[in-house]
């Protein structure tokens, strides 16, 4: 039933498009590599029969160790997706069981081996550090594991414990902070040494292989989310999906009733985000773009 909602929205909303070719994509979830084959065959065709694409978009899918299977990886290539981003999180089976993963290492490495051979050049792997007793030395072991792999892409990110969650209930042995701030300055000098360029605060690449469609949330390139609590950027506006289920499911013909927390931003506010997004980039921000976008030198 959500599969269908969620073609029903991308064929409502792509008929506004004019054809406007999508240069990038990315299925992120929850854990879009847990559907069967036939379920994402229809959601896949969907997107190609909706959607004008580049010849040379970036298709991701993300997917968790342990749910692929060659016949999955199989439909994803078959409909153009060419990058995939497997939640590793840890190499350590301790460490993975204290964050309540389903996964082992050696599930992983099995999917990892699996998206090679089905045809994958392009491979993300998401780190996890300052996990609970997670020393300083564990941690770059398991950045090394992980880089001698070759994946295309790293990335990682530090444990943030939110409000309201288990974790925010329990008494976590977490590294001082003096410890995650040293894990994170020397996790891109390490991963200089095996051939990736930190471009972004979480990220690390080989060369040319930089997440087009992450750099494009930090670039204030235009974006639209389809499906459940899905976010966008578009025509000067920020907006999400109703996060009800049933709502959605009823409603995801009618775009105006499913959007949520619309939002017409500011010149002001459009400057702010320029700032804040662009300098999570190593690369900065560009003077010369701060004046074409807002006719003001950004000195001024």
């Amino acid at each position: 039933a959500y599969i269908y909602a969620l073609l029903r929205e991308m064929e409502t909303v792509s008929k506004n498009l004019k054809k406007r070719p999508v240069d990038t994509v990315f299925i992120g979830g929850g854990t879009p590599s847990v559907p069967e084959c036939d379920v994402m065959e229809k959601l896949l065709q969907g997107l190609r029969d909706y959607f004008l694409f580049s010849a040379d978009a970036e298709v991701t899918i993300e997917a968790n160790p342990g749910t692929l299977t060659p016949e999955k990886l199989s439909i994803y290539r078959k409909y153009g997706i060419n990058r995939i981003s497997i939640g590793l999180q840890s190499p350590n089976n301790k460490e993975l069981a204290m964050l309540g993963r389903i996964h082992n290492y050696a599930q992983f490495l099995e999917s990892f081996q699996m998206a090679r051979e089905a045809g994958f050049s392009n491979i993300n792997v998401d780190l996890m550090f300052a996990i609970p007793g997670q020393c300083y030395e564990d941690w770059i072991e398991n950045l090394r594991m992980v880089a001698a792999l070759g994946p295309e892409h790293i990335s990682a990110y530090s444990l943030i414990i939110e409000e309201g969650t288990p974790f925010a209930e329990q008494n976590l042995d977490l590294p001082d902070e003096d410890t995650e701030y040293q894990m994170y300055e020397d996790t891109a000098e390490i991963l200089e040494r095996y051939g990736y360029r930190q471009y972004e605060i979480s990220n690390y690449a080989k060369q040319g292989y930089m997440c087009r469609h992450n750099a494009g949330y930090w670039q204030r390139r235009e974006y639209l989310g389809f499906g459940l609590g899905a976010s966008s950027l578009y025509r000067g506006m920020r907006f999400s999906n109703t996060r009800r289920m049933q709502e959605y499911l009823k409603e995801s013909r009618n775009p105006d009733q499913i959007r949520k927390d619309v939002t017409v931003l500011s010149r002001n506010e459009r400057i702010e985000e320029f700032m804040f997004l662009g300098l999570r980039m190593t690369e900065g921000i560009s003077e010369k773009k701060f004046e074409e976008n807002f006719d003001v030198r950004l000195m001024d």
